[in-house]
Parts: structure tokens; C-alpha cells; sequence
């Protein structure tokens, strides 16, 4: 009795999920071809596997020879051991519009519960602004609010806040890996993980042990998209990676959403782009709802934080130095302590307890490189 013979139909997904060299789009041809039966085409020989258009010597040796290179056993056991499972697009649980998309992955690494909710992606630099940031999780809680599960890719910067915010509303959130689910990257966003994972989910295509590469992250990103109805775009620079994210979104027929910014950041010229070509704007959590007013299942807006983007209405007392202080900067402006104190016309032992109070205050924070800019 042959070794295939063995398997599962679950055990066979396994397999040719497992196989780095069978990309999605070369596995959805395989699957076209052998009528949706994976043990066929790990039964199949080389010659009948290499009629179907991208499979050459390498991956019919790679499908021809899967026992020396995967042991189905052993994925079952690890998925035990993470208390994940593997979900096949044969599935209910399989997200239904990322069925849709070109190429969706064969299955998916779950760990979390289902998720009934509406999906909305939000992602953007890995290095935002303090206003990014603010402006990703408060957009993110209200959405969560409104019903909408946010997903994002667990990377440092906006991915980050958008989950953070989800998970402070007490709403649900999806991060799309781009490695193993027993892979953490970054490190630091260990405790994020396994807060997601026991409250929302953390999903990924990639096999135990697999690290994030060039290749695995816009793999990712394809994912991230093509889960949700629509992605917002937080915060990035022309050549970032969320652009890339975009374009699969407009590809997939997503609804592409933007956050304006600063003019001269660099970091909001990618979104200002994405608003040229025909991206929606959004500042509020209201104007995401009115795209989005034809879903089944929302709830109308109750927001406890109102706009995205509104600055607190109540404060901390301001002496008139702090005050003085604080005026130069809140259009937004980021600006180092020489410049602060041309500006004001303090001098620099005043001016440093006004920066220092407000730090106190948590109404200032004081970037890397020296700079101010408003919490």
C-alpha cells in the first residue's frame, strides 16, 4: 500500500500547503485540473502533473517525492500542541471573500475562535507618528463598535495600534502572519499575540517553522486584503508595504480607504497617493460607516471617542509658557527645541521646564531624534 494511499483529504491539503515550491496559484491549477481532490495529485505521476501550466520537473519532484519532506503526522501534532487547526478553503470556517481572490490560500494555521464579524483591514508604516498612532487605534475601537472584526499583520507601528485598539473596545481582531503561527515577529508583540489569540485570532498560510522572507510578507498581504470588505491605510510612505497591500485590495475589488496627513511627512505621502487615485477619504469612524452603510450586520455608529482624529476637548492646566508651547505645535507640526524657542521667544532654560511639564502632562512626547510633537 503506497504512502498516499494513507492520508486523509485533510492530511493531503497539509501536505501541498506544506510545500514551499507549489505556490497558491500553482496549487488552485493542480486542484482545477485533478477535480478539487488533493490525494489524486499527490498520487498523480510526474508526466500527468506536468501538463497543468506551471508545474515543471521541480515541483513535480517536490509532489513525487512529499513523504521525504513532510510528515503529515507531524503538522497534526504541532497544530495540537499550539491549539490551532487547520482550516481548508472546504471549510465553513474558511473566510468566505477570501474564496474570491485569484489566488487563496488551500487552508489556513487558526488559532482563536470563528470570527462572525465583518472584517476590515487596517494597516500602514511600521514607524508612524504619535498622531498614526493615535488615529489607528481610536479608528479601530469605534469600528469594533460598529461590528467590524479589524484585521491587520501584527507588525510593529500601525498593525500594532490598530489591534491594540480593537482589543480596548472589547471588539474582535484578526493578524495575518507572514511566518508560522509558532513563529512571533516581532518578539516584543509576544503579549499581543496571545492576547488576539485567545480574543479574536491569529491566522497564518505558512507551515510550522516557516520565517518571514521578502516572499512571505506581500503573501501575507494578499491575505489581509482579501479577508475583508475594505482596507484603511494609516500613515505610509510611497514605496511602503501597505501600499502593496492597497493595490492587492483595488485588484481584489476591496474598497480602498486612506487617513490624510501631514503634507510634508513622509510617511502620509503614501496615503495622500492612494487618495489621488481614487482612494476613499476618511477621518472619522462615521465616513468608514457610509461606505460601508449596504452590510448586513453593522450596528450605527455609538462612538465614545467621536471623530479619529479630534483632539481632547478637556485637559490638564496650562501655565501661559506651556500654553505658548503647545500653540506651535498643534497644527501637527514636529519641531526640535531651537526652532520651539524661536518660535515661542522663550528662552531655552524656560522653554526646557515647559517641554519637561508637558511631558509630565503626557500632552507632549519627545521623539528619537530630539524632536516634539504633540500626544
Amino acid at each position: 500500500m503506497s504512502r498516499t494511499s494513507q492520508v486523509t483529504e485533510r492530511q493531503a491539503l497539509l501536505i501541498l500547503n506544506a510545500l514551499p515550491e507549489v505556490g497558491p496559484v500553482t496549487l488552485r491549477r493542480l486542484m482545477d485540473a485533478f477535480e478539487g481532490d488533493p490525494r489524486r495529485i499527490l498520487a498523480a505521476p510526474a508526466s500527468e502533473l506536468k501538463r497543468v501550466q506551471g508545474v515543471g520537473d521541480t515541483v513535480a519532484n517536490v509532489l513525487k517525492n512529499w513523504c521525504d519532506l513532510v510528515s503529515p503526522e507531524k503538522e497534526e501534532s504541532q497544530l495540537k500542541k499550539a491549539g490551532a487547526r487547520f482550516v481548508t478553503f472546504k471549510d465553513e470556517d474558511y473566510p468566505p471573500l477570501l474564496k474570491e481572490i485569484y489566488d487563496p490560500p488551500i487552508g489556513l494555521y487558526w488559532k482563536g475562535g470563528r470570527i462572525a464579524e465583518r472584517c476590515i483591514a487596517m494597516v500602514g508604516t511600521r514607524r508612524p507618528t504619535l498622531y498614526g498612532q493615535t488615529i489607528a487605534r481610536k479608528l479601530a475601537a469605534n469600528l469594533t463598535r460598529c461590528g467590524f472584526c479589524v484585521v491587520s499583520g501584527l507588525a510593529r507601528g500601525i498593525d500594532t495600534a490598530a489591534h491594540e485598539g480593537a482589543l480596548s473596545a472589547g471588539g474582535k481582531t484578526i493578524a495575518v502572519l507572514g511566518c508560522g503561527l509558532d513563529i512571533i515577529y516581532p518578539a516584543e508583540n509576544l503579549d499581543l499575540y496571545r492576547r488576539i489569540a485567545g480574543e479574536g485570532a491569529v491566522v497564518s498560510e505558512f507551515p510550522f517553522g516557516r520565517r518571514a522572507d521578502r516572499q512571505s510578507f506581500p503573501m501575507r498581504n494578499r491575505v489581509v486584503a482579501g479577508i475583508c470588505d475594505g482596507l484603511i491605510v494609516v500613515e505610509s510612505a510611497v514605496n511602503g508595504g501597505s501600499m502593496i497591500t492597497a493595490r492587492f485590495a483595488a485588484e481584489q475589488g476591496r474598497t480602498v480607504l486612506a487617513v490624510p496627513g501631514r503634507v510634508d511627512q513622509a510617511s502620509s505621502h503614501g496615503c495622500h497617493q492612494l487618495i489621488r487615485d481614487g482612494a476613499v477619504l476618511v477621518q472619522d469612524v462615521d465616513e468608514v460607516m457610509e461606505e460601508f452603510a449596504y452590510l448586513k450586520g453593522l450596528r450605527p455608529s455609538e462612538t465614545e471617542e467621536g471623530n479619529a482624529g479630534a483632539q481632547e476637548t478637556v485637559g490638564p492646566a496650562l501655565s501661559d509658557l506651556e500654553s505658548a508651547v503647545m500653540d506651535v505645535l498643534k497644527d501637527g507640526s514636529i519641531l526640535n527645541a531651537d526652532e520651539i524657542a524661536r518660535q515661542t521667544g522663550l528662552p531655552g532654560s524656560t522653554l526646557a521646564s515647559a517641554l519637561m511639564m508637558l511631558e509630565l502632562k503626557r500632552l507632549l512626547a519627545k521623539r528619537a531624534d530630539g524632536t516634539f510633537e504633540v500626544r
